[in-house]
């Protein structure tokens, strides 16, 4: 595999095959805003005596010197961890560092305003649709879906087409397509200036007067309501994982559900009971999870595209929609859970509360009607501050989604005692997250869980709402640490989005169709990232398809692998990718 180096070697140490540096410095790939904490870690396999670095300018000129203190903890394979904080420096440009008395240096990185990766994130997005795709100009599963366990004979037509594609395999899920949907628009809602219009309501080159962004959030909102057909119905799947028969373009389906390859895929109905097909079996109490957030998701539809020429209609079926959703939700209170088929693996979401708290709220905020925000008090009581921040550990997907919008929505729309009670709930979680920083040298409190890049994500967003709730800045270092992990600060010092940021390393053999089969990168997309080993060390069917160039730097309890064989690590997923929207747009405002 071709790639750009991740580490300035020492002069010596240059040659392939000879020994690796016993000192290394750890930045920020993507840079740092010029008013947010600033952090490099100095690795070293041997103490050093008060190690100084160099904040340096592409002429190499010298700005400043920077000490280095030493961390308590450290991690494997390196012996000692220096943290460098040069959060008061906060002139724009492009700097390194270099180790005083010594040819170490780190990867450059920029101090100022982010780009706008928010769109690169849309444009991965975009690539992910289903029904047309833009990316290969090519109409795929057409035939979506036939029923399974809902009101009608099983088998029955329902149109299913359209939504987005999972991650690597071309699955579709409510759980997830309607969290995605939402993010985008909150992000539109947050700055609505930072979006362009550069490609039409098909994903194709062209402006059509409506930003990229909205296009996209349009094509998930359209997905939903196709989903609830009747005020009695909501469908939450397509197909399975009877889909994973290696990688294959989108209009390329070869998998069989019985009627041949590329043809009718299964949609299941959200019945509340467990599912299956086969052998393995979901868990469900109820809807109100997939109910409440495509209800919340819907009413932010509404939001945004009733103030849009043209779009009134389509804003009025959303918030009709969306009503009546939640209505279903009240009546079938519980969670339902992704299906699988072959394999145990499952979206295995356990909570509801939060989501039907985030439809009341977002339904009150434009009803003003009393009953959803007294709804929304008691949904957030039964709620409260129950989060994956607060287990040492968590099954793949439970608790999602894994920001709590419906707090904070109800802190926008509620009364003092509301906004102190949502405030608190978040504080509670976030504290949680700063304990566990605290006892590593990266300063970062997540689990190492399947998608752990995602968990990373929504520290970071966390904490940015908990400013924005109450104007403090207390956890503004633990939410750029989390976003410093995504970009490069981290043991293999390597960027976990493709392709960002630009000329540095980033994923690239990524468990992806398009990179497998076409050799193309796509731009923006976050990867599921590291997992404890003694998880990673029993996933099914994971093997790496050649050496492992991060072998040298791995640490001995987490494992991440730039290797297409590698699921667990190393897929881009949609709404881990959508997990980012609101922390890349908001670091991005000049």
């Amino acid at each position: 595999m071709i790639r750009i180096s991740s580490i300035l070697l020492f002069s010596c140490f240059a040659l392939i095959g000879q020994a690796q540096p016993s000192i290394e410095i750890r930045v920020n790939l993507g840079g740092y805003p010029a008013n947010m904490p600033k952090k490099a870690l100095i690795l070293s396999k041997e103490a050093l005596d008060n190690p100084t670095i160099l904040l340096t300018t592409e002429k190499g000129e010298i700005i400043k010197k920077f000490r280095g203190s030493l961390v308590a903890s450290a991690w494997h394979p390196f012996s000692n961890y220096y943290n460098v904080d040069f959060s008061d420096f906060q002139k724009n440009g492009r700097y390194h560092f270099e180790l005083e008395g010594s040819p170490v240096v780190s990867q450059s990185f920029q101090i100022g305003p982010y780009p706008k990766w928010q769109e690169d994130v849309v444009g991965f997005i975009r690539t992910q649709r289903c029904g047309f795709n833009p990316y290969v100009k090519e109409f795929c599963h057409q035939k979506d879906a036939l029923s399974f366990f809902g009101l009608r004979p099983d088998s029955t037509r329902i149109d299913a087409t359209g939504g987005w594609h999972d991650a690597g395999d071309q699955l579709k899920y409510l759980i997830t397509g309607s969290n995605t949907t939402a993010r985008m628009l909150m992000a539109y809602q947050m700055r609505p200036e930072s979006f362009k219009d550069e490609f039409n309501a098909r994903g194709l080159k062209g402006a059509n007067g409506l930003p990229d962004i909205l296009d996209e959030a349009k094509w998930g909102l359209e997905w939903i309501l196709k989903l609830h057909p009747s005020p009695n119905e909501l469908y939450h799947q397509v197909a399975d994982d009877r889909d994973h028969r290696g990688f294959k373009l989108p209009h390329e389906e070869n998998a069989d559900y019985g009627w041949g390859p590329n043809s009718f895929r299964p949609v299941y109905f959200a019945t509340g009971k467990p599912q299956g097909l086969s052998k393995y079996k979901s868990k469900a109490t109820g809807i109100a999870n997939l109910a409440g957030r495509s209800a919340a998701t819907l009413a932010l539809g509404y939001e945004v595209f009733i103030n849009l020429k043209g779009y009134e209609v389509f804003a009025k079926t959303c918030l009709q929609s969306a009503q009546s959703l939640y209505e279903m939700g009240r009546q079938q209170e519980g969670y339902q859970q992704g299906n699988s088929f072959g394999a145990p693996y499952r979206y295995e979401e356990n909570t509801w509360a939060d989501d039907m708290e985030w439809a009341a709220a977002q339904l009150y905020k434009i009803t003003r009607k009393e009953d959803y925000l007294d709804d929304a008090r008691t949904y957030a009581q039964t709620i409260g501050n129950w989060s994956w921040m607060e287990r040492d550990t968590a099954s793949h997907y439970e608790m999602y989604p894994y920001v709590n919008m419906g707090h904070y929505v109800l802190w926008q729309v509620g009364s003092a005692h509301d906004k102190q009670t949502m405030i608190n709930y978040y504080e509670h979680n976030l504290d949680r997250i700063q304990k566990r920083a605290d006892e590593n040298p990266y300063e970062v409190g997540h689990l190492f869980i399947w998608c752990s890049n995602n968990l990373a994500a929504a520290v970071a967003t966390q904490a940015m709402l908990y400013e924005e709730m109450t104007g403090s800045q207390k956890y503004r270092p633990l939410m750029q640490n989390h976003l410093n992990w995504l970009l490069g600060l981290n043991p293999w010092n390597s960027s976990m989005i493709t392709e960002v940021p630009e000329n540095a390393d980033s994923p690239l053999d990524v468990h992806m169709p398009f990179w497998r089969i076409k050799k193309e990168p796509i731009k923006g997309s976050l990867v599921d990232g590291p997992l404890w080993s003694t998880i990673h060390d029993q996933m099914l069917g994971i093997e790496l398809s050649e050496p492992d160039e991060y072998a040298h730097l791995q640490p001995k309890h987490i494992k991440y692998w730039d290797d297409w064989a590698d699921y667990s690590t190393n897929e881009p997923t949609l709404d881990g990718s959508a997990e980012l929207l609101l922390i890349l747009t908001n670091l991005s405002i000049e």
